[in-house]
């Protein structure tokens, strides 16, 4: 497998922030979003008993295996393998392929609206977490998707002024949309990983 990084911290977005967990990051992605905030290129070629092997040398019941995009190497074994060290393995995926069946918790966050190919379009229909980026722009129709929670998400622009607008546009959405809650990347704003 590769694997960019593996890292302890407080998950920094959705339903489950502020837990602690392990995050595995997959090196790789099949997507190329325009703001993509990682650098999930560099990679260490581990196996997946390496894998699970150096999730346990951390206290979090709970790891979020994510990218890139993990469903490009994410497997049964591993998803296994950290079960039977006892943990709670929540994946965050574009959802374009597949994931293997026995993951507790799926966050899927589409990103057919700024990749403009069929390939970026979901094949997953179910998810935990829908988790949507947003630019202030409208909304993909998502009702196809049948997800326990909706959060939307403002969109790190880099820009101060343009973050501003959009977060206060995701305030209105949400408000006009109560179906959906909001998200934001309080990991950026505690400056932890």
């Amino acid at each position: 497998m590769r694997i960019n990084e593996i890292f302890y911290s407080l998950q920094g977005e959705g339903f489950f922030t502020g837990t602690p967990a392990v995050f595995v990051r997959f090196s790789g992605c099949n997507l190329q979003c325009p703001f993509c905030d990682t650098d999930h290129a560099p990679f260490t070629e581990m196996t997946e008993a390496e894998v699970v092997e150096e999730v346990k040398r951390y206290p979090a019941h709970h790891v979020v295996v994510t990218g890139g995009e993990p469903s490009l190497q994410l497997s049964a074994q591993l998803v296994e393998g950290l079960h039977a060290a006892g943990k709670f393995v929540a994946v965050e995926t574009n959802g374009t392929r597949p994931l293997p069946r026995a993951v507790d918790w799926v966050t899927l966050s589409p990103k057919e609206a700024f990749v403009a190919t069929a390939a970026a379009r979901p094949v997953l229909e179910r998810c935990d977490e829908l988790k949507v980026v947003f630019t202030g722009e409208d909304l993909p129709d998502y009702t196809r998707i049948q997800a326990a929670h909706r959060f939307l998400q403002p969109c790190d622009t880099g820009d101060l002024q343009r973050n501003r607008e959009v977060r206060a546009a995701a305030v209105a959405y949400c408000l006009a949309h109560p179906e959906w809650r909001l998200s934001l990347q309080t990991h950026k704003v505690l400056d932890i990983r």
